[in-house]
């Protein structure tokens, strides 16, 4: 499985610390330093079932300056997808991307079903 996290981000190390305790092994990927690519989001996205807006980090700072509450509406799902792609920010975290199911964001219900 991939972990994709902020090392600074406390629900991200939370994550980090529960993976550890159930003992999972993942690759672990900083998305400030490894931003993931817009055929990687594609490809997440699709697997998780979610709309795209889900993988927006919409308590961030750079998506409140970026005022994006107003102006997803106006966008493609592409253009979505490649702003996502321009600054890992954007992207809300941490994802754990497994062979057939991706999870966004932290939530232990839904973590303990990954594979």
């Amino acid at each position: 499985m991939l972990f994709i996290q902020y090392p600074k981000c406390t629900t991200c190390k939370k994550a980090g610390t529960w993976l550890k305790e159930k003992g999972i092994a993942c690759e672990s990927r900083d998305i400030k330093l490894d931003n993931p690519t817009a055929e990687e989001l594609k490809a997440w996205i699709a697997k998780s079932g979610f709309p795209v807006r889900k993988f927006f980090n919409t308590s961030g700072q750079r998506y409140r300056e970026m005022n994006l509450k107003d102006r997803l509406d106006a966008m493609t799902e592409e253009e979505m997808i490649g702003l996502l792609a321009s600054d890992g920010m954007l992207v809300k975290r941490p994802l754990l991307v497994g062979e057939r199911t991706v999870c966004v964001g932290f939530k232990e219900s839904e973590w303990e079903k990954a594979e």
